[in-house]
């Protein structure tokens, strides 16, 4: 009887440990299949997006402002992991995460560094919120997190000179990792942590890829995105 009882005890504990060690393995999701955009739409700008060899191609277009191919979903908390390859450094660039598309004409108040109020508004369809920064290697700014359109401003950076600042290179493949829980930010490049922060300005949102505005520039500058995926937390 004790015999039995040990066994059936065993196997119980064994169950839940199995069941425990499932929970902790979510499966990550491919955002982006390498052959169609589908998922995806372009928002505030009229930069052209593209497949090739198994990338997503930006390219930027004279007198077009800022440009977002768009998640068609929101995502809470997560893990979001992809590589980058900023083929023209001029081109500024990076990746939006937990931002929203402006339904109507929208106002927003900040602080400045001075402490005095100031307002900035947006039109519809235009994207805001936080943003990953993809810039050249030389700037020392990829990683850290530019609120897009909304503060207008980068309070999360890299300081100039630090290890940090290089561990984004210009003509090569870059790895970036995005990690959001509740109001914890963290951000990753070529396995370098960049920025550590908490926030509660937004708590979900799309992830949308920026082709920067280039003014009256007609150089068709690009960039470059693949093995996009993300893990639900």
């Amino acid at each position: 009887m004790k015999t039995k009882l040990f066994a059936t005890l065993t196997a119980a504990i064994l169950l839940l440990s199995f069941h425990q060690a499932c929970e902790g393995q979510e499966e990550w999701i491919s955002l982006f299949d390498g052959e169609t955009l589908n998922g995806w739409t372009v928002h505030s700008g009229f930069a052209t997006y593209r497949v090739e060899d198994g990338a997503i191609v930006g390219q930027a277009i004279k007198g077009s402002p800022n440009s977002f191919l768009c998640t068609q979903r929101e995502f809470s908390d997560f893990i979001l992991e992809f590589e980058v390859f900023l083929e023209d450094p001029e081109l500024n660039s990076g990746v939006q995460f937990r931002s929203q598309i402006a339904k109507h004409e929208m106002v927003f108040w900040f602080r400045n560094q001075e402490g005095e109020y100031q307002s900035h508004k947006i039109p519809a369809d235009r994207v805001y919120g936080y943003q990953v920064e993809i810039a050249s290697e030389e700037g020392g700014a990829s990683g850290g997190v530019y609120d897009e359109a909304r503060r207008a401003m980068m309070p999360w950076w890299p300081e100039k000179g630090s290890k940090e600042s290089q561990a984004f290179k210009n003509k090569q493949w870059n790895s970036y990792r995005i990690e959001c829980k509740g109001d914890s930010i963290r951000t990753i490049v070529n396995g370098v942590v960049i920025t550590d922060f908490r926030d509660a300005l937004s708590l979900q949102g799309i992830i949308g890829l920026q082709v920067h505005d280039v003014g009256q520039d007609t150089t068709p500058y690009q960039v470059r995105w693949r093995n996009i995926r993300i893990q639900l937390l």
